[in-house]
């Protein structure tokens, strides 16, 4: 079986035979109920490769389409003009770029459909370069956007943010002054800028972000892991010596668990999971192909702990429709694939947002985790490895020193935590809360609320149930006797795994630990 890695080209993908998981029935299905388009998903999810689909559709090349959904449905298969502008793989932080991009886009358009020499604007001229190419050809234009966001992306929080902004709205004004001369229009992205900011003068485009006819539009669902990848699974159930079952759970945990609609489809990350069958490994595939430095640095601007947005619940105007931008860093979160739907209270409509999985779970931390805490001698990975193996192994007393090192390793004043009492708790559940998660590897639950109160933590393992009470200058006995009274192990009284609890105790004045007592 050949997986297309890095292969974003419909026809590319046809014709050298590499596996395709057909989505054609849901493409006759846009083309056929509407005009203009805005859709939104994480990067590597396959948004070139629908966009692909589409331009292969549109001009006519039904041959690629042979055993697809779509040869069925699709009678006329005729040709339009098309004109696709991808602006992936351009830096436009750098001053001109994004200009002489949609420069030499226009300019291609003119040389081939001809140029009208009295216009001067971009807008202008463009508009008159689909109002060319629909006469020339008899048919209206097709427009096909890929990341349309990247250029604002790039220069986030940065003085460059209003030009390219301004650039961007004067190029997708057009296509109102020419929607005489369309046929179709589809914008890519992964995040959603309001219309002032950037659709102003643009007819508003049908947002089906959330709309659960396309939430399989990009992504693999369950179904179709199972119908199209049965061969790879059960190679690395062989190789990992696990049954088809207990990959196919594997592969959930790691890859699977986004939703994009109150539907609750399953969808995996098609990078990682194309990645894991060509190479037969279960790693890190997606989170590892780039890093997220532009949420950090929108962490950092609002003061926003990412245990305050995760595992709470939110009416969709919050994350899905609301304007992205540096105050507000939930939308671009969840629209970067960071959190994702985990539940829907219909009474409510209000939507639970949470880390799709184990992979993003674990490589968002690690950034979080990283940038907060600064560890001056510790690689946060290498850490958290060592920690969840003394937890599965029961070394309490080793993972206690280890801890207490690390902790001791991040500077004194790298966070506005001196500053007073109240700032100083925040800042050490905070940390509590990254590490904790990042060891978390088994069953976690933090803050988790009982009959009689809310225990602080409860790590599980094949072997362990850890209760984990922690005091701010505190005492450890008193952490304990908080666990024995408010009875927050009485859940687990007849687990046949051994039940540790334990008292932590921080210092405000060394920033470590400074007592540690279990029984």
């Amino acid at each position: 079986m050949k997986y297309p890695i890095g292969i974003q080209t419909f026809s590319q993908i046809r014709e050298d035979g590499y596996v395709y998981v057909d989505k054609t029935d849901l493409i006759h299905q846009l083309v056929s109920r509407g005009k203009i388009y805005f859709f939104s998903r994480p990067r590597r999810f396959g948004k070139s490769l629908m966009l692909s689909t589409l331009e292969a559709y549109y001009e006519g090349r039904k041959e690629l389409f042979e055993g697809l959904a779509i040869a069925g449905l699709e009678k006329d298969w005729l040709q339009y003009p098309v004109f696709h502008i991808d602006f992936n793989g351009d830096n436009f932080a750098k001053e001109g770029v994004l200009e002489d991009k949609i420069e030499g886009f226009i300019a291609q358009g003119e040389r081939r459909y001809g140029k009208d020499p009295d216009l001067l604007t971009m807008g202008d001229r463009f508009e008159a370069v689909l109002k060319h190419a629909s006469e020339k050809t008899g048919r209206r234009a097709v427009v096909l956007v890929d990341e349309y966001d990247k250029p604002i992306l790039d220069v986030l929080d940065t003085p460059m943010e209003e030009k390219n902004r301004d650039t961007l709205k004067a190029f997708y004004s057009t296509f109102k002054g020419a929607d005489k001369y369309l046929q179709f229009v589809m914008l890519t992205g992964v995040t959603k800028f309001s219309q002032v900011s950037v659709f102003s003068g643009f007819n508003q485009p049908d947002d089906i972000s959330m709309d659960p006819r396309y939430e399989a539009l990009c992504g693999i669902t369950k179904e179709e892991v199972e119908h199209y990848f049965h061969e790879p699974i059960s190679e690395l159930a062989e190789k990992e010596e696990n049954t088809y079952q207990e990959m196919k759970e594997r592969l959930r945990a790691q890859y699977d668990g986004y939703h994009f609609s109150e539907n609750m489809l399953d969808i995996y990350n098609p990078f990682s999971i194309l990645n894991a069958f060509n190479k037969l490994q279960i790693r890190d595939y997606w989170f590892a192909s780039g890093t997220p430095t532009y949420l950090v640095r929108l962490l950092q601007h609002s003061n926003e702990q990412i245990n305050e947005l995760a595992g709470k619940y939110y009416d969709a105007s919050l994350f899905a429709d609301y304007k992205a931008d540096v105050e507000q860093p939930l939308p671009m979160i969840y629209q970067s694939g960071y959190l994702t739907i985990k539940g829907y209270d219909k009474r409510r409509n209000r939507y639970l947002l949470d880390f799709p999985n184990n992979e993003v779970r674990k490589g968002f931390l690690s950034v979080i985790a990283s940038n907060y805490l600064k560890p001056r001698h510790h690689e946060i990975t290498s850490w958290v490895a060592d920690a969840a193996i003394m937890l599965e192994d029961g070394n309490t007393t080793e993972l206690r020193d280890s801890f207490t090192a690390f902790l001791s390793s991040i500077p004194y004043d790298s966070h506005d935590s001196t500053k007073s009492p109240e700032l100083t708790e925040k800042h050490f559940q905070y940390t509590f809360y990254l590490i904790l998660r990042l060891i978390g590897v088994y069953c976690l639950r933090i803050e988790q609320t009982q009959s009689h109160g809310r225990v602080d933590c409860i790590l599980e393992t094949p072997q362990y149930v850890y209760i984990f009470e922690f005091k701010l200058d505190g005492s450890a006995d008193e952490a304990l006797q908080q666990i024995e009274e408010k009875g927050y192990d009485k859940p687990y009284l007849t687990d046949k795994r051994k039940i540790v609890r334990i008292g932590v105790v921080f210092s405000s004045q060394t920033r470590t630990v400074s007592e540690w007592r279990e029984r």
